[in-house]
């Protein structure tokens, strides 16, 4: 297993890039947000469908490597989103990750997407991973 500050130190080496913040991992799941910026948004001033796809998959990596430790192989084979309603452009998007299935050879898990403050999820996320089959644990 990993902790948050694992995670978060192994996100922020490996994908410099990424502005997804890592807020917590545990207990089969994780949250994680994003700052929306403009480059974030579509026409219309909400935020684009890639960008959601991109908080959910970060937040279901994130789940699994708190589950198996720091495993960098662990890649997504699927992941279908379901558009719920408008995200706001002007407020961070937040994922909540639980994962439903812990396999040896892989994970599922489920992701909830939310405008900041808002109650009812923007988007709602399944996904599959791959894990690879030298691991730390589970």
């Amino acid at each position: 297993m990993a902790t948050t500050a694992e995670v978060a130190a192994f996100i922020a080496r490996e994908f410099p890039h990424s502005k997804i913040r890592i807020d917590a991992v545990g207990q089969l799941g994780a949250t994680v947000s994003l700052d929306v910026e403009a480059h974030d948004l579509r026409p219309g001033g909400t935020v684009s469908g890639p960008t959601l796809m991109g908080v959910a998959d970060v937040a279901l990596y994130v789940a699994i490597l708190g589950e198996i430790g720091i495993v960098p192989l662990a890649v997504t084979t699927n992941l279908n989103i379901n558009f719920l309603r408008k995200p706001d452009g002007d407020k961070r998007v937040i994922g909540v990750c639980k994962l439903i299935k812990m396999g040896r050879t892989m994970a599922v898990g489920e992701v909830s997407l939310y405008s900041e403050g808002k109650p009812e999820p923007v988007a709602h996320v399944v996904g599959t991973y791959a894990l690879p089959a030298a691991r730390t644990s589970h």
